[in-house]
């Protein structure tokens, strides 16, 4: 089991002077002791217009600074909106790649297309298309790292039409960083599998309710019918919001209106779809209108069934024991990284480093000593397709610079 964390740049309002500037800040000061506690990876959102709930409209700018203040720790985007009216697939390619480049080959690239209507409808970006955006981009975008002068890319397609170039610069990672994509709905985990991707699993949903989807997952990615990188990268991550301490009153006390924050303000986002007929996006509306979103359902503020929401692995807030036995339940169906919301409502900067301070001690080492091993009869972490990922430590200078001259 890995760990991650992911910043969201939550800030409830009142906005006074300085708001958004001590959220950023304190995101960094975390990151860092995350990377000094054991944490694998460091995960920003692309959002957009979503007051309150996430003010991470630039997360390449974060993870560069991210990357300059740690060295072993990975940095994911989770995810880059790829429908071509948030960002052409080019500069994509190019902003991933000088991540790579920055980070010395610790880069992870996620995907997605958005599922608000705030941001679709900001960006004039029709809902029904959304879908068939991101298919094209994603298809390409790995294509474009292997441009040269000689060979440059080039693509007419539905939604792209791009003359012959090279793209640059190239990620070092050879062939290229791990790709994945965010999944809420069962389609999405199959389309994941289908495409030789990794998993993002953003719906903050209970262990069970994601067994199905992670095993259709899985039977697909065995052998991806559309495979668009060069291997397959075998992984399943899950979000849950995380609070740790030694009491579990006191975790409760801290943790609980965190996590009811998320929700009232999930449900905020998901409202314009209440009536709505939209095409790929019947799983949301009807989320909508079953009162299940995110979190269960949400009463003055606050989830209701804090125990069943703990018991169910929806909330991680507790001790470490608690977290412990939570986390061996996602483990028993597939999830490879426990991917944790620490940063929300009005937790307080010094309880967040102490939770996560308490994390590291407590809890990542009982699943380092486990070791690492893949679910449903996967032998290697990444399965390869064509050639196998290498990062900025597997090889040389001298061998770097032949590989991206090639």
């Amino acid at each position: 089991m890995k760990f991650g964390l992911i910043y969201e740049m939550s800030t409830p309002k009142p906005h006074t002077p300085g708001k958004e500037y001590d959220v950023h800040w304190q995101a960094l000061e975390q990151a860092v002791l995350a990377e000094e506690v054991g944490f694998d990876y460091i995960w920003e959102v692309e959002h957009h217009f979503l007051t309150e709930y996430s003010h991470a409209s630039a997360p390449e700018v974060f993870l560069a600074a991210v990357a300059q203040r740690t060295k072993t720790i990975r940095i994911g985007s989770g995810v880059v909106l790829l429908p071509n009216n948030f960002n052409h697939p080019a500069r994509v390619a190019e902003r991933a790649a000088a991540l790579d480049i920055l980070s010395n080959g610790r880069y992870e690239f996620g995907t997605g297309r958005s599922i608000t209507e705030a941001e679709l409808g900001g960006f004039e970006i029709d809902p029904a298309e959304s879908k068939a955006q991101w298919k094209e981009a994603v298809e390409i975008i790995p294509k474009m790292w292997k441009s040269t002068d000689e060979k440059p890319f080039s693509h007419k397609g539905k939604y792209i039409h791009m003359p012959p170039r090279n793209v640059i610069p190239k990620p070092i990672q050879v062939p290229h960083p791990p790709l994945w994509m965010a999944a809420t709905q069962p389609n999405s985990f199959r389309e994941a599998g289908e495409r030789g991707l990794g998993v993002l699993c953003f719906g903050f949903n209970a262990i069970n309710d994601m067994r199905d989807s992670i095993d259709g997952y899985y039977k697909e990615i065995k052998n991806p019918k559309i495979p668009v990188g060069d291997f397959a990268n075998v992984n399943v991550g899950a979000a849950a919001v995380m609070f740790c301490d030694y009491d579990q009153k006191k975790a409760r006390l801290a943790g609980v209106p965190a996590a009811a924050f998320f929700a009232v303000k999930a449900l905020q986002l998901f409202a314009p779809w209440y009536g709505r007929d939209v095409p790929g996006y019947e799983f949301y509306t009807d989320m909508v209108k079953e009162g299940k979103v995110t979190f269960g359902n949400v009463e003055g503020g606050r989830p209701m069934d804090v125990d069943t929401l703990v018991k169910t692995g929806v909330l991680l807030i507790g001790t470490p024991d608690d977290l412990i036995e939570s986390i061996e339940q996602y483990e028993k169906i597939g999830v490879t990284q426990m991917i944790f919301a620490v940063q929300a409502g009005a937790l307080a900067h010094r309880d967040i480093l102490r939770s996560l301070e308490i994390f590291g001690r407590e809890v990542i080492p009982h699943f380092k000593a486990k070791g690492h091993a893949l679910p449903h009869g996967f032998k290697e972490y990444r399965t390869s397709l064509n050639s196998q990922a290498r990062s900025f430590g597997d090889f040389g200078l001298n061998d770097l610079r032949a590989s991206v001259g090639k």
